[in-house]
């Protein structure tokens, strides 16, 4: 199973939690207010660039620089990974028992909420 790898996953949370696109530079400030040890511009700029081409973000330019926007959120990304589950050959209701004991009863209740809503948006 293949996820982000470490910076991959830092880069999408920072541009996830943007309320606008993010150049390079803004990203890797971003990026850098928590590392001890600080990140390099070409390091941040090129791993930008393969999360664009896998298709996770967008460009636009804008002077000489791009800004970036995610196209998918971190909804799409978990149900990624749990494709990715399933396309091992998972017991789909095994892996779905377990994960939903780890759930709270809150977290449950909304659950069966969206279920629902789910269900009638079928029989509209």
């Amino acid at each position: 199973m293949r996820g982000f790898g470490e910076l991959e996953q830092a880069i999408m949370d920072v541009v996830w939690a943007a309320e606008e696109p993010l150049p390079v530079r803004e990203v890797l400030e971003r990026l850098n207010r928590n590392r001890p040890q600080p990140l390099a511009y070409n390091t941040v700029q090129t791993v930008m660039e393969i999360l664009h081409r896998k298709g996770w973000l967008s460009r636009a330019k804008d002077g000489r620089a791009f800004r970036y926007r995610a196209t998918k959120d971190r909804e799409e990304y978990a149900a990624t990974l749990i494709d990715q589950v399933w396309a091992t050959g998972a017991d789909r209701t095994a892996t779905l028992v377990r994960l939903f004991d780890e759930l709270d009863d809150a977290e449950v209740n909304e659950l069966r909420a969206a279920l629902a809503a789910r269900r009638e948006g079928r029989r509209a």
